[in-house]
């Protein structure tokens, strides 16, 4: 049997699709293969872009690149799937008729996104070697090809999530390590990259995690203080299911030994939001740590804290396309999502767990968008819309636009309507999701930013940048096996 190897998706092919055609990693699950509707889809879009580049006599890249391109990308998902996304095919020739769907001057606020640490190179994990460690574990396409680690850093951020995009605002997030040097992003780098992007734009457009590793105890405490006292962030990032201390296996959240003084601590000092990853283990991590079966007890004893649920507890594709087999005839329950759901509707009363939609949302609706619309409306009937926050884990997705095209198009069945009662997905809904939810959560006067968008030198910087002609580069920097 031919061994596997892991690529960065945009090494594999120059197709430069708007939209992925299969799953791709952030590094914290290992991706399926390509599926048949993938496929399809695929073909399909290619089809579609060809027609119609030639009818506008341009290249099919450059195609691919407009607005006509992402509508291809989603007729192609209709075509594949059913009519889940609101999309016409005059959109593939008139440039301004996907704008006159859309809801102008929309807050999108991103919570969850990352970037690599300018000139940092890291050895672990080695996969952030992308094209380096792909030579390496026998990818011959990969050999001597050079790495480009300005790919991850920070202009390429910006390009991506503000050039690119429809986000206005963004919380610039981490992943704790045990030395900086391996750490993809420290905090310290985590706020210089606030401190840039708003001093660029004259504008707050940037929060900044804090990182936490209970199991680390007290000079992990001294490490949140030391956070607190020179960053100021304006959340904390932790992740249960990651061991850092020597012996450990991971801690849980609900451990009033572990993990109880460092909301304590939090709380003295008025911070209130804790993001949580939960969901899509990590390889060698100890997999129950990721579910979220330590959520209800720590939130409940910390009402006043709002614990975000990073990914909603996604547990994985494989495991939740089992619900989609039968079409959810018989079996209804997504591994770990439902869990929660289940949990919230036990406890009516708890207000303070919030679920984020970070690469749960980009691998579902381009895998089974059913199972995508099955999700959200589970998780908007539990907790309610106002609990349910916009995350796409760009930058491992690239630009995330696709993905606020996919949600502003995305509709709700009538069949999961009438069977299980979900609502539809209004506009209303969404842009609630999309950056009201979040706004609350941390504090943002909508109004006011907005007021203060259309001045800031980020806006000015992207009107030029589309004045020149820009185009997006439809890159995913993620992971797939190959």
């Amino acid at each position: 049997m031919k061994r596997k190897k892991w690529i960065q998706k945009c090494d594999t092919d120059d197709k430069n699709l708007p939209i992925p055609t299969q799953i791709i990693s952030t590094e914290e699950f290992a991706p399926i293969d390509q599926t048949i509707e993938q496929k399809q889809v695929e073909h399909r879009l290619i089809e579609i872009a060809s027609e119609s580049s030639k009818k506008l006599g341009i290249s099919r890249r450059k195609f691919l690149a407009t607005s006509g391109g992402m509508a291809a990308g989603f007729l192609a998902l209709n075509a594949v799937f059913g009519n889940f996304f609101d999309v016409d095919e005059n959109e593939l020739f008139e440039p301004r008729a996907a704008d006159e769907k859309f809801p102008k001057k929309q807050f999108i606020f991103d919570i969850h996104t990352h970037h690599v640490a300018s000139k940092k190179v890291i050895e672990v994990p080695a996969l952030l070697r992308y094209r380096e460690v792909g030579g390496l574990w026998g990818n011959k396409d990969l050999v001597g090809k050079e790495h480009k680690w300005e790919d991850l850093y920070l202009a390429n951020y910006i390009k991506e999530m503000f050039l690119d995009s429809d986000t206005v605002m963004a919380v610039i997030t981490g992943l704790p390590a045990k030395t900086d040097d391996q750490n993809v992003l420290t905090p310290a780098e985590m706020f210089e990259t606030r401190a840039e992007i708003n001093g660029l734009a004259k504008s707050k457009r940037l929060l900044a995690h804090g990182t936490f590793s209970p199991d680390l105890g007290k000079s992990e405490l001294e490490s949140m203080h030391k956070q607190f006292e020179q960053l100021k962030p304006e959340a904390w990032k932790g992740y249960p299911g990651q061991p850092l201390a020597d012996g450990s296996v991971g801690w849980w959240m609900d451990d009033e030994k572990i993990a109880y003084p460092f909301y304590e601590y939090s709380r003295k000092i008025g911070i209130k939001n804790i993001a949580v990853h939960k969901g899509l283990p990590l390889p060698g991590w100890e997999i129950e740590h990721s579910s979220p079966k330590d959520v209800e007890k720590a939130a409940k004893d910390f009402p006043d804290l709002n614990f975000l649920i990073y990914h909603a507890g996604f547990k994985g594709v494989r495991d939740a396309m089992e619900a989609v087999e039968d079409d959810f005839k018989t079996k209804t329950n997504i591994p770990w999502i439902t869990d929660l759901c289940e949990m919230k509707k036990r406890n009516p009363k708890m207000k303070n767990v919030y679920m984020d939609l970070g690469t749960t949302f980009g691998m579902t609706v381009i895998t089974q968008p059913k199972l995508c619309a099955f999700m959200l409306g589970a998780m908007i009937q539990a907790f309610g819309e106002d609990h349910v926050l916009w995350g796409t884990d760009s930058i491992w997705w690239g630009s995330p636009q696709w993905q606020i095209e996919a949600f502003r198009r995305l509709q709700m069945p009538e069949d999961l309507q009438k069977r299980f009662k979900f609502k539809p997905l209004t506009d209303k809904v969404k842009a609630k999701i999309l950056g009201l939810n979040s706004a609350k959560v941390y504090g943002i006067d909508v109004k006011a930013k907005m007021n203060a968008i259309p001045s800031d030198y980020v806006t000015k910087l992207k009107e030029k940048y589309r004045a020149d002609g820009a185009q997006p580069s439809n890159t995913q920097y993620g992971w797939i096996f190959s």
